[in-house]
Protein backbone atom coordinates (compact mmCIF):
# COMPACT_ATOMS: atom_id res chain seq x y z
CA UNK A 1 0.00 0.00 0.00
CA UNK A 2 2.88 2.50 0.79
CA UNK A 3 4.71 1.56 -2.19
CA UNK A 4 1.35 2.69 -3.99
CA UNK A 5 0.86 5.91 -2.33
CA UNK A 6 4.50 7.02 -2.93
CA UNK A 7 4.14 6.02 -7.25
CA UNK A 8 0.97 8.47 -6.68
CA UNK A 9 2.81 11.16 -4.59
CA UNK A 10 6.11 11.02 -7.19
CA UNK A 11 3.28 11.44 -10.25
CA UNK A 12 1.74 14.28 -8.73
CA UNK A 13 5.03 15.95 -8.29
CA UNK A 14 6.07 15.14 -11.79
CA UNK A 15 2.29 16.29 -13.09
CA UNK A 16 3.43 19.29 -11.09
CA UNK A 17 6.65 20.07 -12.36
CA UNK A 18 5.63 19.63 -16.17
CA UNK A 19 2.66 22.14 -15.09
CA UNK A 20 5.43 24.54 -14.36
CA UNK A 21 4.69 25.12 -10.93
CA UNK A 22 8.44 25.16 -9.99
CA UNK A 23 9.32 28.25 -12.19
CA UNK A 24 6.05 29.91 -11.20
CA UNK A 25 6.74 32.87 -8.60
CA UNK A 26 5.49 32.24 -5.32
CA UNK A 27 2.32 34.63 -5.48
CA UNK A 28 1.21 32.50 -8.43
CA UNK A 29 1.95 29.39 -6.51
CA UNK A 30 -0.15 30.65 -3.82
CA UNK A 31 -3.02 31.83 -5.75
CA UNK A 32 -2.60 28.44 -7.48
CA UNK A 33 -3.00 26.45 -4.36
CA UNK A 34 -5.64 28.48 -2.88
CA UNK A 35 -7.39 27.73 -5.67
CA UNK A 36 -7.02 23.99 -5.86
CA UNK A 37 -7.53 24.95 -1.76
CA UNK A 38 -11.28 25.74 -3.00
CA UNK A 39 -12.03 23.18 -5.08
CA UNK A 40 -11.15 20.86 -3.11
CA UNK A 41 -13.66 22.04 -0.10
CA UNK A 42 -16.30 22.48 -2.87
CA UNK A 43 -15.83 18.79 -3.71
CA UNK A 44 -15.91 17.87 0.21
CA UNK A 45 -19.09 19.45 0.44
CA UNK A 46 -20.36 17.77 -2.49
CA UNK A 47 -19.70 14.30 -0.83
CA UNK A 48 -21.22 15.22 2.58
CA UNK A 49 -24.38 16.09 1.25
CA UNK A 50 -24.29 12.80 -0.76
CA UNK A 51 -24.03 11.05 2.62
CA UNK A 52 -20.28 9.73 1.56
CA UNK A 53 -18.76 10.52 4.49
CA UNK A 54 -15.67 8.09 4.69
CA UNK A 55 -14.86 9.88 1.40
CA UNK A 56 -15.22 13.15 2.64
CA UNK A 57 -13.20 12.64 5.56
CA UNK A 58 -10.32 11.17 3.48
CA UNK A 59 -10.94 14.75 1.31
CA UNK A 60 -10.67 16.88 4.37
CA UNK A 61 -7.28 15.03 5.55
CA UNK A 62 -5.47 16.52 1.49
CA UNK A 63 -7.23 20.04 2.97
CA UNK A 64 -5.45 20.03 6.22
CA UNK A 65 -2.46 19.37 4.12
CA UNK A 66 -2.32 21.75 1.60
CA UNK A 67 -3.43 24.00 4.42
CA UNK A 68 -0.44 23.49 6.18
CA UNK A 69 1.51 23.80 3.36
CA UNK A 70 0.16 27.27 2.29
CA UNK A 71 0.80 28.26 6.41
CA UNK A 72 3.98 26.48 6.52
CA UNK A 73 2.59 24.82 9.73
CA UNK A 74 5.08 21.37 10.61
CA UNK A 75 4.21 18.25 11.60
CA UNK A 76 5.46 18.99 15.18
CA UNK A 77 3.24 21.86 15.27
CA UNK A 78 0.15 20.28 14.21
CA UNK A 79 1.03 17.83 16.99
CA UNK A 80 2.24 20.18 19.76
CA UNK A 81 -1.91 21.41 18.83
CA UNK A 82 -3.85 18.74 19.16
CA UNK A 83 -1.99 17.69 22.35
CA UNK A 84 -2.87 20.96 23.74
CA UNK A 85 -6.34 20.83 22.50
CA UNK A 86 -6.71 17.27 23.88
CA UNK A 87 -5.60 17.83 27.56
CA UNK A 88 -8.13 21.04 28.00
CA UNK A 89 -10.63 18.65 27.09
CA UNK A 90 -9.67 16.13 29.42
CA UNK A 91 -9.74 19.20 31.91
CA UNK A 92 -12.95 20.67 30.86
CA UNK A 93 -15.23 17.39 30.32
CA UNK A 94 -16.09 14.49 33.03
CA UNK A 95 -14.76 11.51 31.94
CA UNK A 96 -18.35 9.67 31.54
CA UNK A 97 -18.83 12.34 29.12
CA UNK A 98 -15.89 12.05 26.74
CA UNK A 99 -16.50 10.05 23.49
CA UNK A 100 -14.01 9.69 20.87
CA UNK A 101 -15.22 7.90 17.39
CA UNK A 102 -14.01 4.31 17.24
CA UNK A 103 -11.36 5.94 14.01
CA UNK A 104 -9.91 8.72 16.58
CA UNK A 105 -7.67 7.15 18.96
CA UNK A 106 -5.50 9.41 21.24
CA UNK A 107 -2.05 8.50 20.93
CA UNK A 108 0.97 9.38 22.83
Amino acid sequence: MRKGNEAKEAASQRNLMASGVDDMPVANTEERLLALLGTLEECQAFLVDRANAETARLLSLAILELRMELHKVTDSELKALCDMMASEELLQEPTSARRFPPYLKLVK
